[in-house]
């Protein structure tokens, strides 16, 4: 009923940039929080930034300074432009939404698919 699609990752040399972007569609009523998160091979996933539908946000330290989380509430998507990047920052990015839906009016956690971003040193 609800997808959330990434893109944007690839492979950049460390020091380089790139752009996430996540867009939501189906029967949507509203977005509340728009989020990245991140899952290094062998660990948890990690929360990277998140940004309320008023445009506040909270990055974690690893990431401060660098990325940037912005969205689009008109074309329910959500982006992260990510600077000076490090091999650190490799990992599996994925989206998350807390969206209402037209179906049953409850607001739920959606996660996108994931996409790979490879900084290389």
């Amino acid at each position: 009923q609800v997808q959330l699609v990434e893109s944007g990752g690839g492979l950049v040399q460390a020091g380089g940039s790139l752009r996430l972007s996540c867009a939501a569609s189906g029967r949507i009523v509203s977005i509340n929080d728009m989020g990245w998160y991140r899952r290094v091979s062998g660990k948890q996933r990690e929360l990277v930034a998140v940004i309320t539908s008023a445009g506040s946000t909270n990055y974690a330290d690893s990431v401060k300074g660098r990325f940037t989380i912005s969205r689009d509430n008109a074309k329910n998507t959500v982006y992260l432009q990510m600077n000076s990047l490090k091999p650190e920052d490799t990992a599996v990015y994925y989206c998350n939404a807390v969206i209402k839906v037209v179906a049953n009016l409850l607001s739920m956690p959606y996660w996108g698919r994931g996409t790979q971003v490879t900084v290389s040193s």
